[in-house]
């Protein structure tokens, strides 16, 4: 979905029933980052809607630069 604050927005298609949606969501984003998807771990919030999620072996710029295809302008 885009930006959110300091957060992203990821909408995914899967229930949120058994991890579901959070599985399906730590998918595309571990496909944005071009690593597997047990790479992205959940490190808060596994049972919220907000979560926190740590990527190995990407650093911020260059998560920066493989997701802005799919971000839009930072909201204030």
């Amino acid at each position: 979905m885009g930006r959110h604050g300091d957060a992203l927005k990821v909408r995914v298609a899967a229930p949120p029933v058994d991890g579901e949606a959070t599985d399906a969501a730590r998918a595309a984003l571990a496909a944005a980052l071009g690593v597997a998807p047990t790479a992205v771990t959940i490190v808060g919030g596994a049972r919220s809607r907000l979560k926190r999620l740590r990527v190995a072996g990407v650093d911020v710029a260059a998560a920066d630069r493989l997701l802005a295809p799919f971000l839009g302008p930072t909201e204030p």
